[in-house]
């Protein structure tokens, strides 16, 4: 069976700067890329294996670096998502950053201080897990900041993220969009699986009650921040597997096209004794 092609998988998630954007449809269910989810789990398999090698020569060159942006609802599939599409990168290689609710430290700052200082390093590849897009979000639905605070946002995170690409960092932007009625079959299973029990939170609950709010601030976000220099793509997140088979698609297809190859410092054999 023949898999989708990356240009074919990042075509069908990609938010278009400058369109207008509607997230009701987008299918979270959608399994037309990956119909066979065991045909999805080897391709998954072989681009981990390729994302790997591709960082090794990241890391080598040392003057770019990769940032993956995950931004979902609770359940949405953002460690899952780690845990899969690098389960075969080196460690070495990897900045990760799970981003919780800010500490004084970070709230005597301007919001996006915390995250240009979580920004990867020149050879590595970075992923947020919650991101700065947390402050167009959850602030916005549970009003933790003016509706003119949230409103200069959008333009600022554009500035920002355009000033990381200016500089270096190549941005990959994932919604993962999980279902209202899938969200709540896994936030069962957090209530009565053993492995999973550690994961439940009661303020889940609390903001699943505000899922229309929620998925218009989602919407927005989407529309106001999808940009030529760091678009965002819409993961239908209902299928743990093709969800990550597509996001490892997207994320080999933009190592290669940054057309890495090996450096050579200029040493040569006969310049060197090893006896």
């Amino acid at each position: 069976m023949s898999h989708p092609t990356i240009d074919a998988v990042r075509q069908s998630m990609l938010a278009e700067p400058g369109k207008p954007f509607d997230l009701s449809k987008h299918n979270t269910g959608d399994r037309s890329l990956f119909p066979d989810k065991k045909e999805a789990r080897v391709q998954l398999r072989k681009d981990a294996a390729v994302i790997d090698e591709l960082q090794d020569k990241l890391y080598a060159n040392g003057d770019r670096a990769l940032l993956v942006v995950l931004q979902g609802m609770d359940t949405s599939g953002k460690s899952g998502v780690i845990r899969n599409v690098f389960a075969l990168t080196s460690p070495l290689g990897l900045q990760v950053e799970a981003f919780k609710a800010p500490s004084k430290t970070e709230l005597a700052h301007d919001y996006l201080w915390r995250i240009h200082e979580a920004v990867p390093r020149k050879g590595r590849i970075g992923i947020f897990d919650r991101s700065h897009y947390e402050d167009v979000l959850v602030v916005k639905v549970r009003n933790f900041a003016s509706p003119e605070a949230i409103e200069e946002r959008y333009e600022q995170i554009n500035n920002f993220e355009k000033h990381l690409t200016e500089n270096g960092v190549t941005i990959l932007k994932f919604m993962l969009n999980v279902g209202y009625e899938e969200q709540g079959a896994r936030l069962t299973e957090r209530i009565t699986e053993e492995h999973k029990l550690w994961k439940f939170n009661p303020s889940d609950l609390e903001d699943r009650q505000l899922w229309p709010e929620f998925m218009e601030a989602y919407e927005t976000m989407v529309q106001r921040c999808s940009t030529e220099h760091a678009p965002w793509h819409i993961v239908p997140a209902d299928s743990r597997t093709r969800r990550n088979a597509m996001i490892a698609r997207v994320v080999r297809g933009t190592l290669e096209d940054m057309n890495l190859s090996w450096p050579n410092p200029g040493n040569k054999l006969e310049d060197f004794d090893f006896s």
